[in-house]
């Protein structure tokens, strides 16, 4: 099992984020990055969204950091976590500026990126950055697949239903030779087009109950491999009052065939924060990652 935060700060919805969160900056940014790399934490991760409607963002938040250059950020003052988009609207994009833009962060961050897309549910947002939202599952496909062909690549070549390019320079592009893709969502269909043009699986907003019966479905069906992530977020943020109970919490994911995790924490403070993913790192992180 394998450990990424839900990165404070970074992004603000109603419910889920601590007071202290609203005027923080690029401070308390750092000083979580460097803790959380320091006391081996797998990734922090950043979500996109270019803007939110008024009347949403009281259920979606309105604050969002630009997800290139906030990991960007966070790789000048770290030297080994992971770097996860958690996730980028993959249909607002062309597949080459996101194999630009990520292959440059890949590099600068000598190979720390874990690309996390999805394909979009916000219709208002769509509109207002003149992308079509009726066809955009068809066109995430061909993204995902042309995204493939070209991470890594100085002169990408793809010819698909939507995207194709050649006879162009990429450069500097990203150093893992398979950059791992993460496929967001919340449907069975987005566990399968995980399965089949990606490298894992990161489901938001789906109770313990849903996420198991998904999985074991997805487990007894074909093109499951061994090496599939299956990166799950507790439906709660965690209340470390008691360590046991957070590591039966951490547990109960585990069963249901979790890789990874995203966590959140209840925190009063910055350093209250900090205080919780050392008690985290000490208390129950050895127990999941020893084997």
């Amino acid at each position: 099992m394998r450990f990424g935060l839900t990165t404070p700060v970074v992004t603000l919805v109603p419910r889920t984020h601590a007071a202290w969160e609203t005027e923080a900056g690029p401070e308390e940014l750092r000083r979580i990055a460097m803790a959380a790399d320091r006391l081996g934490f797998d990734y922090l991760s950043c979500s996109e969204h270019v803007g939110i409607p008024t009347e949403v963002a009281q259920v979606r938040g309105g604050r969002y950091y630009e997800p290139a250059a906030t990991l960007g950020f966070v790789a000048a003052v770290t030297q080994r976590i992971r770097l996860l988009t958690h996730v980028i609207v993959l249909p607002y994009h062309h597949p080459l500026e996101v194999a630009k833009r990520y292959g440059t962060l890949d590099r600068l961050s000598a190979g720390r990126v874990i690309l996390g897309v999805g394909v979009g549910s916000l219709k208002a947002e769509f509109d207002l950055l003149g992308v079509d939202f009726d066809g955009r599952g068809p066109r995430y496909d061909d993204a995902l697949r042309a995204l493939r062909a070209a991470l890594g690549a100085r002169q990408p070549t793809y010819h698909g239903s939507h995207y194709r390019f050649s006879d162009f320079i990429i450069d500097p592009c990203a150093v893992q030779a398979h950059m791992p893709i993460w496929i967001g969502g919340r449907s069975a269909r987005s566990l399968r087009r995980a399965l089949e043009l990606a490298d894992g699986w990161d489901p938001f907003g789906l109770g313990l109950d849903e996420l198991g019966a998904l999985v074991r479905r997805a487990r007894d069906g074909r093109g499951w491999r061994p090496s599939f992530e299956v990166v799950l977020s507790p439906e709660q943020a965690l209340a470390f009052e008691d360590a046991d109970q957070v590591g039966d919490t951490i547990t109960a994911y585990a069963r249901i065939g979790a890789t990874a995790m995203n966590l959140r924490f209840q925190h009063r403070s910055l350093d209250h924060y900090l205080e919780l993913l050392e008690r985290f790192a000490v208390e129950v992180m050895p127990a999941f990652t020893a084997a």
